[in-house]
């Protein structure tokens, strides 16, 4: 098909309808015009689609359609169905999609932060080069259990939710990258290991555990979550598999942001326990059983709901109609 004349013969049905999608008032005749040239280019977009998978011609069509299909059907969908099918549908269905790679890349995170620990425990100059013994006293008997109580509970909360959250974007964000993720998981875990270590080094591990469990169990999760999501978006046009590498980048940008806006609220809850939960006079045991009930809360959601979506075939993307469905030959 010669695309050029094809563009040439059609080019005036696109321009009027066009305009037709954004005139503010139609007559009668207009809007039943309007309808006529909805089905007339849907043909050939889908003509199109046919001969060039993925085109500035088919986008800029495919837009066109878009605003003529939200002229005659009205009102958008109702906010609260939106709200419901985020939650219910995208959210665990993207969640559960990283599943595994989020355990594997916790897996690393630990191992990396034990050896790291032992490294410390176990070399007095290493030790040394951390501090005197008197700076890493007062790191391991004051210092470490008083950073989650010198301030009041809720603005702590508040600062540790918006930097996780930050840090969590930045993995989804960056992740494109290939490097930005493995950097932070690392220096992340160097950064943990390297505390517990001088803290085991002076018998104050189970100060450490007693102070990192209760929320670090969901907010390290949380951010193993969000650096899965970068390596996710990685993959997506390194191997884009059947699709084009345009098509896989925003499939998977599309529902791996998703899952950057879950994280939010999820880290928000982590923050919540961090402030109040973990430097609270509860017992050790009573507040570890909170941040372990919260994991637990996190892959009961991601597992049943999310692994349910999943089989019905959802992907945690946008709907059809909001990602750019098109219409395909017959």
């Amino acid at each position: 098909m010669d695309m050029d004349a094809f563009t040439s013969v059609h080019r005036p049905e696109w321009e009027r309808l066009n305009t037709l999608a954004r005139k503010r008032r139609l007559s009668g005749n207009e809007a039943d015009e309007l309808l006529q040239l909805y089905q007339s280019v849907s043909g050939h977009l889908s003509l199109i689609r046919s001969v060039t998978a993925e085109s500035a011609l088919s986008a800029s069509l495919s837009a066109i359609l878009a605003n003529a299909r939200t002229r005659f059907t009205g009102a958008r969908s109702n906010i609260f169905v939106d709200i419901a099918r985020f939650f219910v549908i995208a959210l665990p269905a993207a969640f559960y999609r990283l599943r595994w790679l989020t355990l594997i890349i916790g897996a690393v995170f630990i191992a990396i932060a034990f050896l790291f620990a032992l490294w410390v425990m176990g070399n007095p100059d290493v030790q040394a080069a951390l501090g005197t013994d008197a700076e890493l006293q007062q790191l391991v008997n004051h210092d470490f259990v008083n950073y989650y109580s010198e301030n009041p509970a809720a603005s702590f909360a508040g600062a540790v939710w918006t930097n996780n959250a930050w840090i969590a974007a930045q993995c989804v964000a960056f992740g494109i990258t290939g490097i930005f993720v493995p950097y932070q998981i690392f220096m992340n875990a160097e950064n943990v290991g390297m505390t517990a270590g001088a803290m085991f080094a002076y018998s104050k591990g189970d100060v450490f555990f007693s102070y990192i469990l209760p929320h670090g169990l969901m907010e390290l999760t949380a951010i193993f979550i969000a650096a899965a999501a970068g390596l996710r978006i990685f993959w997506a046009w390194v191997s884009p598999g059947p699709r084009t590498r345009l098509d896989s980048l925003a499939l998977e940008g599309r529902s791996l942001m998703t899952v950057a806006l879950g994280l939010v609220l999820v880290l928000l809850v982590s923050g919540l326990v961090e402030g109040f939960v973990t430097p609270s006079p509860l017992p050790v045991w009573a507040k570890i059983t909170i941040g372990a009930l919260v994991l637990a809360a996190y892959w009961a959601y991601t597992l049943i709901l999310g692994g349910r979506a999943v089989r019905a075939g959802e992907q945690g993307d946008l709907n059809e109609d909001d990602a750019g469905a098109w219409l395909r030959s017959a």
